[in-house]
């Protein structure tokens, strides 16, 4: 690494050899002279135009004996200096991504959720940026201003003259295998310069798509900064849980990582930013609101069947104004239970908090897209999405596509979003004790999931009861757990 007494050097040669051959004019006198042979100011009353000076210190001191540059020229010195670390850190196309023009809570029409995610993002890196202790780990989808905050981190680090490497996953990858060719650098040099570089930022982080070779090299990086305590800060469109299993145990040290999600939407695409995520069928429910909901009171229904419809529909307005653990609605197709969580939807909207409704079925079928060749959304990321989700109302749980694989994608949605106890609305139509075992086991743990029985008959608008088959009673005493 190219130090500021290197880069001085080469100043001091370069400016010298500038006047060298500059040509005199006819008013050169002796003081033109000695301006042309000197390398600081001439004017200077420390140096005297040498550029250097020699403090006087003891013997025992370490720089004794040492060159050290003037005042006059550090100024020059450290612009050079800087110029170089720029050029050194890949940062040249980025210059203009600080945090000054970062906006902190992004565009005006994201929701509060998304706005408060990214002004915290905003905040830590600041403060990283200022003490560059630990790591920084930024998440989110694309365009939603991870790349942006690092760069900021870097470009505050080289305006300090702290050297600093900005790269991308796939070129970091990439300039290790060209040294295999190169008559200039070796591997092992570019290897120890990028493990040992002050700051170093990896842009775009992933795992899915590596090589052996390359998840290798990358996890020798990670662990060798890990152990040294060095400053690293990852962006990823993925979250810490699907990385692999050796990186993410050292990106899962709370001790020694900051983890932020960003949750804005794409700032590239403004039509992104709407009340809807993009697989949220919401918006083909906008009718369904709490207020718009019928208790069907005048249909002749029984009225200890009315009062599971008025029970629901309190407890979903409970819900919605404190949405916290999960909610089961459970009963026949066409009692109510889409409009209740549909409801919840719309108000949680409403409240600045960012929805994902979506029916079981269409969750498999988004999932199962993103293996054609011409899906632009890799799996990893639509599964995080769902997964992740802030709020998410799943419709028409069932048992209609059951297959192994559906089943083992149900199981693992249903774990994260247990395990990490995020807000969850469920309606199911089918027998609780055909269910997968698993889901249902989350479903009936009292300490985080409430279910909701609506036994009111199917209802179609047309003001009278449709006459539908008697179905076994399905209350929990009678399921097996």
């Amino acid at each position: 690494m190219e130090s500021i007494k290197d880069t001085a050097g080469k100043v001091a040669r370069q400016t010298q050899a500038k006047r060298t051959t500059s040509q005199a004019t006819p008013a050169d006198d002796e003081m033109t002279t000695s301006m042309k042979n000197s390398i600081g100011d001439p004017n200077c009353p420390i140096c005297k135009g040498n550029g250097f000076i020699r403090r006087d210190l003891p013997v025992e001191h370490p720089d004794f004996g040492k060159a050290q540059v003037c005042e006059c020229l550090k100024d020059q010195v450290t612009a050079s200096y800087r110029s170089r670390l720029y050029e050194m850190s890949n940062l040249d196309a980025l210059k203009d991504l600080t945090f000054n023009t970062f906006q902190p809570r992004g565009r005006d029409s994201i929701t509060k959720a998304q706005a408060d995610s990214t002004e915290t993002a905003y905040i830590t890196a600041k403060r990283y940026a200022d003490n560059l202790k630990g790591w920084l780990f930024l998440w989110g989808g694309y365009g939603c201003g991870k790349t942006h905050l690092a760069a900021a981190i870097a470009n505050s680090a080289v305006a300090r003259n702290i050297p600093t490497l900005f790269l991308t996953v796939p070129d970091l990858l990439d300039s290790l295998r060209f040294t295999f060719d190169s008559e200039e650098t070796s591997f092992e040099e570019r290897f120890d310069e990028i493990r040992n570089i002050p700051l170093l930022v990896l842009d775009d982080f992933g795992t899915q798509n590596m090589t052996s070779w390359a998840l290798e090299k990358l996890f020798q990086i990670i662990n060798y900064r890990y152990i040294n305590q060095l400053p690293l800060v990852v962006t990823s469109n993925q979250s810490v849980e699907l990385i692999e299993g050796r990186l993410r145990s050292r990106f899962l040290d709370e001790t020694s990582v900051s983890r932020i999600n960003i949750q804005a939407p794409d700032y590239r695409n403004p039509s992104a930013a709407n009340d809807y995520p993009e697989l949220s069928a919401l918006g083909t429910l906008i009718s369904q609101k709490f207020e718009t909901f019928d208790l069907r009171k005048g249909e002749g229904i029984p009225k200890e069947k009315i009062a599971t419809l008025e029970q629901a529909l309190q407890v979903c307005r409970d819900f919605a104004a404190n949405p916290d653990g999960w909610l089961v609605l459970h009963g026949e197709y066409g009692c109510g239970k889409t409009h209740l969580a549909a409801a919840i939807g719309h108000y949680l909207t409403d409240h600045q908090k960012p929805v994902l409704f979506v029916s079981v079925p269409d969750l498999l079928d988004h999932l199962r897209a993103t293996f054609s060749p011409d899906s632009d959304i890799p799996y990893d990321r639509r599964f995080d999405d769902i997964r992740t989700a802030s709020y998410l109302i799943l419709d028409d749980l069932g048992t209609q596509t059951a297959t192994p694989w559906s089943r083992e994608k149900l199981y693992q949605l249903f774990n994260h979003r247990y395990n990490s106890g995020l807000p969850t609305v469920i309606t199911v139509s089918a027998r609780l004790a055909d269910l997968d075992k698993r889901l249902l086991s989350r479903m009936t743990d009292d300490r985080l999931c409430r279910i909701i029985e609506i036994s009111v008959p199917s209802y179609r608008g047309s003001g009278r009861r449709i006459a539908t088959k008697k179905t076994p009673r399905s209350n929990l005493e009678n399921t097996p757990l």
